[in-house]
């Protein structure tokens, strides 16, 4: 990867930053438009187990960008997709903290906070979308992710059962 890569990579993540309203998953379709579909940085093989092995490791979900950052540059594509990401909702949550006791209940932040809501379940389905998409074509992967779905909406069942399911199903060469 070149260096103007790399500072591409840098500019692109801290934008994908300021639209991350809901964490870091719910930029997951830009992210793999961006690493895999424009640039091929990364393969759909690699983009997914970037984002499997990032949330089954423990610490922040927002570890999926350096992993995605590593597997496309090494050291120097972890630290720009991390730096990328972090620098200015962390500069914004600073900022904001400091009046959120002061403004919480102004109307216009009120509305801000009200109006993220449908902006991030939006964003949160086009992430499964995306995630959902390579196995889809195969019935038994559309089968799984439906009822995947519906049991973590429906019920209280812990999803470590669903990812063993996926995993079994990987295994014996159904996915």
């Amino acid at each position: 990867m070149s260096d103007a890569d790399l500072i591409e990579l840098f500019t692109r993540f801290l934008l994908f930053s300021l639209l991350a309203i809901g964490g870091g998953i719910t930029v997951v379709p830009e992210m793999h438009r961006l690493m895999v579909e424009q640039h091929h940085w990364l393969t759909d093989a690699q983009f997914s187990a970037s984002i499997a092995l990032a949330q089954a490791s423990p610490g922040p979900n927002i570890l999926l960008v350096t992993v995605m950052g590593w597997n496309a540059a090494g050291w120097a594509g972890a630290l720009a997709t991390t730096l990328g990401i972090l620098l200015p909702s962390t500069t914004v949550a600073l900022i904001a903290n400091r009046g959120a006791e002061r403004w919480r209940d102004h109307r216009a932040v009120k509305a801000f906070r009200q109006g993220t809501v449908p902006l991030t379940i939006g964003l949160l389905f086009a992430a499964g979308w995306v995630l959902a998409a390579p196995t889809a074509h195969r019935p038994a992967g559309l089968a799984l992710t439906i009822l995947s779905a519906l049991l973590i909406w429906r019920t209280r069942l812990n999803p470590l059962w669903l990812i063993a399911a996926g995993a079994l199903a990987g295994a014996f060469g159904l996915l």
